[in-house]
């Protein structure tokens, strides 16, 4: 059930870090006049992906199914394993262990995320809520307008802060469950969880706070 829990996790870390890069695609603006803003041109891309062997957006609800399926395997899985492991300590005491902060609060990390992923999908995939005006296809506008909105930025920054929290914990405890940390290089696989858990937070984070502060033009007309 951990390592189950590991191959998913490392499935949905690798899915976390592209995503980060193809929202970086925002930063290249709103596009030249009359063109269309890279992010929209990304956005397009994806759904076009496959075409047209596939039908439109064909190929990415396949990878949402996969995804979805590596999601629901992550989060029971971790469920399942925290009342396993409650259960086995029926005084409720627990073991004594030399812990991180980042490991202790695993669970609430991994939950908080889940509702903002859910937020998230809701406001900017389905478009089912919509705090700020949304229009179909139209995604760069939707990030511009809706990052003008101070208490979604600290929302969104906020939740990069939990992000980091976990990817980084997280991608550790993959090396470990699969059994390949060892003394010799355990520096530099905790060095790498770092390095890659700041470089996918940091990077979401830049985008609302771009938005925010003005670096970013408004949307063509």
């Amino acid at each position: 059930k951990k390592i189950a829990v590991a191959v998913t996790g490392v499935f949905l870390a690798l899915y976390v870090i592209l995503h980060a890069f193809g929202n970086l695609k925002a930063l290249q603006g709103a596009g030249e006049s009359g063109g269309t803003a890279a992010l929209d041109e990304y956005a397009e891309f994806l759904r076009e992906a496959g075409g047209p062997v596939v039908p439109e957006q064909g190929l990415l609800w396949a990878f949402r199914a996969l995804l979805i399926l590596a999601f629901v395997i992550h989060v029971v899985g971790v469920t399942q394993l925290i009342r396993r492991n409650r259960a086995a300590r029926p005084d409720g005491n627990p073991p004594v262990v030399r812990r991180t902060w980042a490991s202790r609060t695993m669970a609430v990390t991994g939950f908080l995320l889940l509702a903002f992923i859910v937020f998230h999908v809701l406001q900017f995939t389905t478009l089912t809520i919509e705090p700020t005006p949304l229009e179909s296809g139209e995604v760069y506008a939707n990030t511009y307008h809706a990052f003008q909105e101070t208490w979604l930025v600290l929302l969104y920054v906020a939740m990069m802060g939990v992000l980091f929290f976990h990817l980084r914990h997280a991608l550790w405890s993959v090396l470990q469950t699969m059994g390949w940390d060892k003394p010799n290089r355990n520096a530099t696989f905790r060095r790498g969880a770092t390095i890659t858990a700041v470089a996918v937070s940091a990077g979401f984070a830049l985008v609302p706070i771009a938005f925010y502060v003005g670096a970013m033009p408004e949307p063509l007309p």
